[in-house]
């Protein structure tokens, strides 16, 4: 006979928020100065979001002070230079620490619905969270985005994406397609230009900024835009942006000793053993690392219905969903916060979510209880 588990009844909050990387902690932080219950769920077995499942190089292309959460700046490395990987995830640890933010790990939330005048938030354990508000910031690391080439399913090679890359030694002496012209296309191609024979695949020539551009001089230039936006004014003219190939040390490096001179366009098919071009052109591969961004991973928005085609969800400039007025989104991309998807950007946004998740609340709780028999207020 099969047991079947206790009902646990779900735990009252007024805010759930989902992730606990670096839009959830942000968010976490300006929650601690309202009155509201909150309680934020991760899905990882350990602090520091996204950034612990990095490459084992990665650092950042802004300096520490430029790349902090609210309240607490980044400490700058030992010896100068931008932070590692390493040092943001100890500091997005120390964060979470600093400030006795509610985190719950690991729970890996399957769904979120409607519950009456509440929310649910669903844990794929069977734990559940009733909410006046839902705070997602799930990020884009879970849903890492691979084109669906023609011949992926034949080509035998290994095939990576750039979230599952973590070293250039398991790619020695091999044939490597490294596909993107990003950030990280460049920086993987970098190091693995040393060991490996790489071919670099592009979608257009890859965009250099100069030597003295950093993430910092981005985010600057991010703001101005956004400011000129709020105010009415012409947004200046776009001279670089954050998707833009910043040269850090390596990739100067990659750059003086030619590995960066020459990209090609992307194939149109995989073989076996290699690609193939329109023009009937093939280069051998033995593997492939796929550099080619990530989605939003919300699917455990899908049941609310908010979604469109493109995975989205429509939202307002302080991340409201449009169709769903109980849930906010964090940290996606500029869709949902200037540059919110940076450490840089994400004090702005979870700002602005919270103040005006803390307005919302506050209005709805300041209103009359329907008399009996009369419709519930929208």
């Amino acid at each position: 006979m099969t047991e079947v588990p206790d009902v646990v009844a779900p735990e009252a909050r007024d805010v759930v928020v989902v992730g606990g990387g670096q839009g959830g902690l942000a968010a976490g932080y300006f929650l601690r100065r309202t009155p509201l219950s909150f309680v934020i769920l991760d899905d990882a077995a350990a602090p520091g979001g996204a950034w612990q499942h990095a490459w084992d190089s990665l650092t950042l292309f802004s300096p520490a002070q430029w790349s902090s959460l609210p309240g607490w700046p980044m400490p700058p490395p030992q010896g100068g230079g931008y932070p590692p990987r390493d040092a943001v995830v100890s500091y997005l640890a120390a964060y979470e620490a600093r400030y006795a933010l509610p985190v719950r790990r690991p729970v890996r939330v399957a769904a979120a619905r409607r519950d009456g005048d509440r929310l649910l938030v669903e844990a794929a354990d069977g734990r559940s969270w009733r909410s006046r508000a839902v705070l997602s910031a799930t990020g884009t690391w879970g849903s890492p985005w691979i084109p669906d080439v023609p011949g992926r399913d034949v080509y035998r090679g290994r095939q990576v994406h750039s979230a599952h890359y973590r070293r250039p030694e398991d790619f020695a002496g091999q044939a490597v397609l490294v596909v993107g012209g990003g950030n990280s296309g460049a920086q993987i191609l970098a190091e693995v230009s040393k060991l490996a024979r790489t071919t670099w695949v592009t979608e257009r020539d890859p965009a250099f900024l100069p030597d003295d551009v950093d993430g910092r001089v981005l985010f600057e230039r991010a703001t101005a835009r956004w400011q000129a936006e709020r105010e009415g004014r012409q947004p200046p003219e776009p001279r670089g942006g954050l998707g833009d190939i910043v040269m850090v040390p390596p990739v100067r490096e990659a750059r003086a000793r030619g590995a960066l001179t020459r990209s090609l366009r992307p194939f149109a098919r995989l073989e076996a053993d290699g690609a193939v071009w329109s023009d009937g052109t093939r280069v051998p591969a033995e593997a492939i690392i796929w550099c080619t961004g990530f989605r939003p991973a919300l699917d455990h928005l899908a049941p609310l219905g908010v979604l469109g085609t493109d995975g989205r969800s429509q939202v307002e400039p302080d991340g409201r969903a449009t169709s769903e007025p109980r849930l906010w989104l964090l940290g996606y991309g500029d869709w949902t916060g200037t540059a919110s998807a940076t450490l840089a950007g994400i004090t702005r946004a979870a700002r602005g979510a919270v103040a005006a998740i803390s307005d919302a609340l506050t209005l709805d709780a300041a209103r009359p209880e329907p008399a009996a028999g009369s419709p519930a207020l929208p």
